[in-house]
């Protein structure tokens, strides 16, 4: 018998074991992959919910409104035209009614074929002009040319009044030209779209720039975002317009116009250049979306049917 040997364990016993020891090895490291791809996955998972989060606050803030439902028009789109006609309400009834004027066929409508956006450059300067006189301490500030209402603080003052002779060192001929040019063209644009004579259409109040951002309201002057009805706040309004003079996500984020309607809100989307233009009755109830970030600028332009309820156009002089 050869000495020593007995002890030693056979060559199937050391396969086994070293076979053992090898699994324990990959286990051990199949284990730390494991945990370590756990921890990846865990580290991934928690990004894209960040991520989704942000997105969610970013669509908040760029001013997502779960009640729009349908977009009229889109920023970037350039409509040469769009129109949808809708049944008129009675609030007409209870106004008098002048023939070939007066709303029969109601709507709402958009173009960006008749104002162009330098044409919205250069009035929105004016509207920057005259409202770095003062400016509202809530979001909403008003400039009025015809009345001479100015947005100061938590008030209004007359612009014409306040500054007096200074007034003409701050407006020029030029750009009262220019406001009575483009309330022309969007005088005729309403005309064409209601089948109605332009001249029987009459400039009413209040027609006013809007300037809003997204400070905090002082007054109810700049809670600008209730729903209301144009024809039941202000009496004369027939066909309201409005003439947008910045960028929906390029220099505001919110601010979008929703036209009010039960399960279906329809929305546009201000671009500057564009004319939104609608009859004034409770057949387009309507709000502005609160302002998130930026500053949204425009100008109402109003239109009577009734020529006592008129208004001229501003005068420098």
């Amino acid at each position: 018998m050869a000495p020593g040997r007995r002890g030693l364990p056979s060559q199937h016993t050391w396969h086994s074991r070293a076979t053992a020891v090898l699994f324990s090895v990959l286990s051990v490291k199949s284990a730390r992959a494991l945990r370590e791809l756990r921890r990846k996955w865990l580290r991934a998972a928690g990004l894209g919910t960040c991520a989704a989060l942000a997105a969610l606050l970013l669509w908040g803030i760029l001013g997502a409104d779960d009640g729009v439902t349908e977009v009229l028009a889109h920023r970037g789109e350039v409509l040469p035209g769009r129109f949808i006609e809708v049944p008129c309400s009675e609030d007409y009834d209870s106004h008098r009614r002048f023939e070939g004027c007066s709303p029969t066929k109601c709507g709402r409508g958009v173009t960006d074929a008749v104002i162009s956006r330098d044409e919205a450059r250069r009035i929105r300067s004016i509207a920057e002009k005259g409202l770095s006189l003062g400016g509202s301490d809530g979001g909403a500030s008003i400039l009025d040319l015809h009345s001479g209402a100015l947005s100061v603080g938590k008030h209004f003052v007359n612009l014409y009044r306040y500054f007096g002779d200074k007034i003409e060192n701050i407006f020029s001929e030029e750009d009262f030209q220019l406001y009575r040019d483009v309330r022309q063209k969007v005088q005729l644009a309403v005309a064409r779209a209601f089948g109605v004579s332009a001249s029987s259409l009459h400039l009413t109040k209040p027609t006013f720039f809007s300037r809003i951002n997204s400070t905090e309201a002082r007054t109810a002057h700049d809670e600008y975002w209730h729903a209301h009805v144009d024809k039941v706040t202000y009496g004369s309004f027939d066909y309201t317009s409005l003439l947008y003079l910045s960028d929906y996500l390029d220099d505001f984020g919110g601010g979008r116009f929703v036209f009010v309607e039960e399960g279906a809100n329809t929305t546009v989307e201000p671009r500057a250049g564009r004319v939104s233009f609608f009859t004034s009755g409770s057949e387009n109830l309507h709000r502005v979306e609160k302002v998130h970030w930026g500053t949204r600028y425009a100008i109402t332009i109003a239109f009577t049917c009734n020529p006592d309820l008129g208004i001229a156009d501003p005068a420098l002089t």
